[in-house]
């Protein structure tokens, strides 16, 4: 019976979502593989009721950076692979899942550092601010804990060859006319964090490693924007800039 008791309590767990995520990153496709790759990148943990409480956050400007523990809603439901192809590897090698970040996890659990840029009141909503971030639209928060250097960063450690260094940016982007007279049609402020936004993501080269050949056209949501761009070589076009609809 006991072992009965001790069985059930481990395969049963209660999590409750905490905050979800409104994001400069609308949908999968053009959002970081991982954080700390778009410096330019925003969003808002708005706190769900019941967690939307000050006293909650208080204390947490103090930090600088903050651990996300968040739930992959767009690839829940889509099962386990106890094998996957990081794009890190090039899209053709596997490695172990628990080797990898890869959201197709038993427990679709991510896990990011953000930067903390404060709390604020937003009409009736508290909002957690982040920045340099890898979290699309709508994603569920599962809790949020302070970074601390000298506990989160061990010395010695080792990692694959693959993931010793950070991304490099690989492309350069340019903007089209019609692309530049959208962001000048936008307020100054505005226009110089989409322009930025839409540099950082790009320069990174967001496309899957089997859909890099010439002639395609790639569209993009961020920051209410609908972005079409394509690549040649290793330069990449921004061709427009409209307003996404509603």
């Amino acid at each position: 019976m006991a072992s009965e008791i001790h069985r059930t309590q481990a395969e049963v767990l209660q999590l409750r979502i905490i905050a979800r995520v409104r994001s400069c990153f609308h949908e999968k496709f053009g959002t970081p593989r991982q954080p700390g790759l778009v410096p330019g990148s925003r969003a808002d943990l708005v706190m769900a009721p019941g967690f939307d409480q000050p006293e909650a956050l208080d204390g947490i400007e103090g930090y600088s950076h903050l651990w996300i523990l968040f739930w992959f809603h767009q690839s829940a439901g889509q099962g386990w692979r106890p094998t996957v192809r990081p794009p890190r590897l090039g899209g053709n090698r596997r490695s172990g899942v628990f080797a990898t970040r890869s959201p197709f996890r038993p427990n679709p659990v991510g896990l990011s550092v953000v930067e903390c840029l404060g709390w604020t009141r937003r009409g009736s909503e508290l909002c957690l601010r982040i920045g340099n971030h890898d979290l699309v639209e709508g994603t569920p928060v599962l809790d949020i804990k302070p970074y601390l250097p000298y506990a989160d960063q061990p010395p010695g450690v080792d990692v694959p060859a693959a993931y010793a260094e950070r991304p490099q940016a690989r492309l350069r982007v340019e903007f089209s006319e019609q692309a530049r007279q959208r962001l000048a049609a936008l307020p100054a402020e505005q226009a110089r964090e989409l322009e930025t936004l839409i540099a950082e993501t790009l320069t990174l080269d967001p496309r899957p490693a089997y859909q890099t050949g010439p002639g395609r056209r790639y569209g993009m949501r961020l920051v209410g924007q609908d972005v079409g761009w394509s690549c040649d070589g290793d330069r990449v076009r921004v061709d427009r800039i409209d307003p996404a609809p509603p």
